[in-house]
């Protein structure tokens, strides 16, 4: 199995005081099983997580997740491999990838990730019409850990803008650096303006089936041509994107003390087994374990 768990029992590879500064802080007080959610600026959601045993099930995101494992074993299945974190280590989730996540060991984990919208590290790469592909998902990278602890230091805050601009710039060169030969070279066959289009209508418009023949009219361009030429560039499809966006409008409802009823309605679903259906795929658990977790956190 690669990155075998076994072994993994030296906790040495805890070197920069950045990362310890993070786990001191955790360590602080043991808490129960939880999530702690930042507030979202810019697209970008922050949490830490804790868990002993299976967090999440199988799901994807439409973001980079980008995160540093603070304490305990971080194990996950990811692009056919089980994979593993320790203290230290920076993980690198692509785009739209199936992965779980689980405690290694009994003694419980505890991390901190960073979604990262691909449209941001787009715009922080000179508009670069591609997205990087990190094939190592668990990395040793101080500059590239410094950067995500500085951008994970403080949940209950928001980030000044000046400042998160330039963690975003750092972040999406450490992506660039670790970047495989799939990643993007300028490609001018991609329609960056008619996707950022479908990309806004979708968002504005998020509350409601959405057709392919409106996608076509904002575009420009014919249904399947845009549903490629958004999945290049934003790494996920018209309908998933539009599917993510009812979720945060519904994980927001909740968060503001909304029943699960009340969200689902609010974001668009169908109904609540559907938005619970979507939920889980998305993020690996219901919405009522997620609230549970908010709670005790």
């Amino acid at each position: 199995m690669k990155n075998s768990v076994e072994g993994y029992a030296r906790t040495d590879a805890i070197a920069a005081a950045s990362t310890a500064g993070l786990e001191r802080s955790c360590k602080a007080e043991e808490k129960p099983d939880g999530i702690v959610q930042a507030p979202s600026s810019c697209g970008i959601e922050r949490i830490e997580a804790r868990f002993h045993g299976n967090g999440f099930s199988p799901h994807r995101h439409d973001t980079y997740a980008l995160g540093i494992t603070l304490s305990g074993v971080q194990t996950f299945h990811y692009r056919g491999s089980v994979r593993v974190s320790l203290p230290g280590n920076v993980i690198v989730l692509h785009p739209d990838e199936v992965h779980d996540g689980a405690a290694g060991t009994d003694d419980g984990l505890r991390y901190r990730m960073l979604y990262l919208p691909p449209e941001r590290l787009i715009e922080a790469a000179g508009g670069v019409a591609g997205l990087p592909f990190v094939p190592e998902p668990v990395m040793a990278d101080d500059a590239f850990r410094d950067c995500l602890a500085e951008a994970l230091d403080d949940l209950d805050a928001t980030p000044q803008e000046l400042l998160l601009d330039d963690l975003i710039a750092r972040l999406t060169a450490s992506l660039w650096r670790h970047a495989d030969s799939r990643g993007a070279l300028p490609d001018k066959s991609t329609s960056r303006e008619a996707v950022l289009r479908c990309r806004d209508y979708l968002q504005d418009n998020c509350d409601r089936a959405v057709s392919s023949q409106e996608l076509e009219a904002v575009s420009g361009l014919d249904r399947y041509t845009t549903s490629r030429q958004f999945r290049k560039l934003l790494g996920t499809s018209p309908h998933r994107y539009l599917v993510m966006r009812r979720l945060d409008r519904a994980k927001q409802l909740l968060f503001e003390g909304g029943s699960l009823a009340d969200a689902a309605f609010g974001a668009g679903f169908a109904d609540q087994a559907h938005f619970t259906r979507h939920f889980k795929k998305t993020f690996g658990m219901t919405p009522g374990r997620w609230v549970a977790l908010k709670r005790s956190a």
